[in-house]
């Protein structure tokens, strides 16, 4: 069997629990310290270290010229995509620009009576990079990561959006990620993937220009470097494998339960699936759906390998139960099949993306609903949000203080700063009080 079903209240249960709540981890000491050297690789030597890594990796055959995408390569990239997919790119475009230009902030001002005046200030950073994993060597284009790294960077007004992806070993990217690409207005493009990539964008190669942020989710190399670099520029998020999490009532379809589960485990052995639901006939039915539908999958290995080792399917005694259980693991996408799931949404409290009811399957989520599929994993639900327009953003406060204020509040900023033992803070003051100018 690849899953066995246990309460809740059981020692087993228990123990799955544990495991599911505090499962944040970081990469082993041999990614990282693989990681620092890339970085460091990267950092001194620039391109010349980058085509090692991509020659070494990735494309054998490749040379400097040939590491940004030429204008020839996205203009035959068009002839490559058939009708049907330009018809499925186009839909989920306009889905994810009309969600994410709701998030977009405003810059704003307070006056007060005295001419004083605040505010804050709403700019976009100059350089985002966007990192697209490969997928299989070149093989499954995630064309989604492209659509939604570079809208949300676009409605944010990032003049210059620089996306990495690695090549194949002939030196391509395949054309359905350019023309998706293109399609949002992002012709910057460099056949560079892994830790190299990340290197490449935070210190800049003389080729790859260097950015402020960097988001895009990727492998453990990838995320261990993003990791390294945080700091010196801007990430989106620490993200682990991809997880689900359904919580399913007494009504709920098994198939579908099934479904949704393989849909996460086929991602990668380390997916996490898991079911919690408050019927013993459901759980049961669930384990006999998965092992009929493991059977139709092109990466059944993998799927299978991720449930027998990491997938999980809990009973429990109520609704109630479950929706607690739900926020102590603050997983990535949170599936409610139970009556009436509205009800429920207010007992959520943790989750990177929610979806309600039998016919909102993550996958509707990853493609074409609108909202971003970049969501935090290991439980940083508790304390992070999807990638947004946001993450491209930055604040300024504004201050502007007339004679009349200051003379008003000059007391209590003295108060204030000689109770810190900051006397100069204190004379910048005072000695504005005497000007008679």
């Amino acid at each position: 069997m690849i899953i066995t079903p246990c309460t809740t209240q059981s020692i087993e249960g228990k123990r799955s629990l544990a495991r599911l709540t505090y499962r944040f981890q970081l990469a082993d000491d041999i990614c990282r310290q693989a990681v620092s050297a890339i970085l460091q690789a990267v950092r001194e030597r620039g391109d010349e270290a980058l085509l090692e890594y991509t020659r070494r990796f990735d494309a054998p055959n490749m040379t400097i010229d040939q590491l940004r995408v030429s204008e020839s390569e996205l203009a035959e990239a068009y002839a490559q995509v058939d009708d049907n997919l330009m018809q499925s790119l186009r839909l989920a475009k306009e889905r994810i620009q009309t969600f994410h230009e709701r998030e977009m902030e405003q810059s704003w001002i307070l006056t007060r009576e005295d001419g004083s005046i605040t505010g804050r200030l709403v700019r976009p950073v100059a350089y985002a990079g966007l990192y697209v994993p490969g997928g299989q060597g070149g093989k499954t284009p995630l064309v989604s990561s492209v659509l939604m790294n570079g809208i949300p960077a676009g409605i944010a007004g990032v003049k210059h959006r620089i996306m990495v992806t690695p090549p194949n070993e002939r030196g391509m990217v395949h054309p359905a990620l350019l023309v998706a690409a293109q399609e949002i207005g992002i012709t910057q493009i460099y056949k560079a993937g892994s830790a190299w990539a990340i290197a490449a964008l935070a210190y800049g190669t003389g080729i790859i220009p260097a950015v402020d942020v960097i988001v895009g989710p990727g492998n453990q190399y990838v995320t261990e470097a993003k990791r390294q670099v945080a700091g010196r520029v801007g990430i989106d998020m620490i993200a682990g494998p991809s997880e689900v999490l359904i919580v399913a009532d007494q009504t709920a379809n098994p198939a579908f339960i099934a479904a949704d589960m393989l849909a996460q485990a086929e991602h990668d052995p380390q997916a996490l699936a898991m079911l919690v639901t408050t019927s013993q006939d459901v759980a049961d039915r669930t384990v006999m759906e998965l092992e009929k539908q493991l059977q139709l999958l092109s990466r059944e290995w993998i799927a299978r390998k991720s449930l027998t080792d990491r997938g999980a399917i809990l009973v429990c005694g109520s609704l109630e139960e479950a929706m607690e259980i739900a926020n102590d693991i603050a997983i990535e996408h949170l599936e409610l099949m139970v009556t009436d799931p509205f009800n429920w949404l207010p007992a959520i409290r943790h989750a990177g993306a929610i979806f309600l009811g039998d016919y909102s399957p993550e996958a509707y989520g990853d493609y074409v609903a609108g909202p971003n599929h970049v969501l935090p994993t290991m439980g940083t639900a508790r304390i992070s949000s999807s990638l947004g327009v946001e993450t491209f953003l930055k604040k300024s406060s504004l201050i502007s203080c007339s004679r009349r204020a200051f003379l008003a509040d000059a007391e209590h900023i003295v108060n204030l700063a000689n109770l810190e033992g900051l006397t100069a803070h204190a004379r910048s003051v005072v000695i504005r009080l005497d000007d008679q100018s």
